[in-house]
């Protein structure tokens, strides 16, 4: 019998906590032994008035082999429909207090990388926190 949700899943950083004025460089998450993730994202208070042009959009993509990354598909991922460059999430208006947003991946693909791609002018960083929570485990050994 399980004794409690340590048993089932398991959360891996996948970027920050940090300040942030620029591109990340996304690392990969392995899904290895899971079938699915909740990618967390956690925005502190906008260190630029966000706009059409002067914005965060943050891309998910997924991979089999951890060097061919696309785009997730819509029907792998749950609470958005990602658009088909892989954006589940863009900050482009004013962002005056924290926010955390969380979004289901029940894709079949092994890797996960998530990018924050800021477009325009960022001249104060934005504080940002990408957390996967591998969900699903598939050999649980009982407690």
């Amino acid at each position: 019998m399980l004794k409690d949700q340590s048993d089932i899943l398991f959360p891996v950083l996948a970027l920050g906590p940090v300040s942030l004025n620029a591109d990340n460089v996304p690392v990969a998450v392995d899904l290895n032994g899971y079938e699915a993730a909740m990618i967390e994202i956690a925005v502190g208070i906008g260190g630029i008035t966000f706009d059409g042009s002067n914005k965060i959009e943050f891309k998910l993509t997924d991979s089999d082999n951890n060097s061919d990354y696309a785009a997730v598909a819509a029907a792998d991922v749950q609470g958005v429909t990602p658009d088909t460059g892989g954006i589940i999430k863009s900050l482009v208006a004013a962002h005056a207090a924290p926010t955390v947003t969380k979004v289901g991946y029940i894709g079949g693909k092994r890797y996960l990388k998530i990018l924050a791609d800021f477009s325009g002018t960022h001249g104060a960083a934005t504080p940002i926190c990408v957390t996967v929570v591998k969900g699903r485990a598939r050999n649980i050994a009982p407690a």
